[in-house]
């Protein structure tokens, strides 16, 4: 939902930045590599410390190289299916290491096995979410539904780590990784069904 709400918003915003990187000679895959290395130390070198505001900060500087890298390959004319398949590969890597630093705290310094368990669901779940859409995509199916798209789970997730660091609030980003638990569960199965509707039309499947 919010990737569609502020697509048009964050490109009008980052634009002048895209621009500034072609006319210096950057590439976008540079962009992309950069901006996952930033998300990842933000994460896995400031989480596991304790020091959660400071990784958020950290992880939301770099986090939208996503939006830049890709105004960059539009309006360069380098847009390609290498781009885009290394620009998913790395996204996956970078949400990977937000909640995986979440629970390296939480199962040790933060010593909340609840919260690293919810942290751990939240990682599988959106790995699984992420495969789900791929995987259809690769047999000629579509899967772009979902209540709980990328841009929903990390705009949440990092709005809630940050808050809850800042007034020490465990409960505020507990509601929050079980609602996202919930809903990249609810996703995928809302993938499931959309691909099976679709191999039931097809006649690829049983009744």
């Amino acid at each position: 939902m919010l990737n569609r709400l502020l697509r048009a918003s964050m490109t009008k915003i980052l634009g002048p930045i895209a621009h500034l990187f072609l006319r210096l000679g950057i590439s976008p895959d540079v962009v992309t590599i950069v901006g996952t290395l930033g998300v990842c130390v933000g994460a896995l070198a400031f989480f596991p410390r304790g020091e959660i505001w400071v990784g958020v900060l950290v992880i939301t500087a770099f986090v939208f190289s996503d939006t830049v890298d890709g105004i960059m390959a539009r309006e360069s004319g380098r847009s390609s299916k290498w781009g885009a398949y290394l620009d998913s590969t790395l996204d996956r890597m970078g949400d990977s290491a937000i909640f995986g630093g979440l629970v390296i705290y939480y199962a040790g310094r933060g010593d909340n096995q609840l919260m690293a368990g919810l942290a751990l669901a939240c990682l599988i779940l959106g790995s699984v979410v992420s495969y789900a859409k791929a995987r259809a995509e690769g047999l000629g199916y579509t899967a772009d539904v979902g209540i709980a798209e990328r841009a929903d789970r990390l705009v949440a997730v990092l709005v809630a780590a940050f808050f809850a660091d800042l007034f020490n609030s465990t409960v505020l980003l507990g509601v929050v990784l079980g609602l996202l638990a919930v809903a990249s569960f609810v996703t995928v199965l809302q993938r499931m069904l959309t691909v099976r509707r679709q191999a039931l039309a097809s006649g690829e499947v049983g009744a």
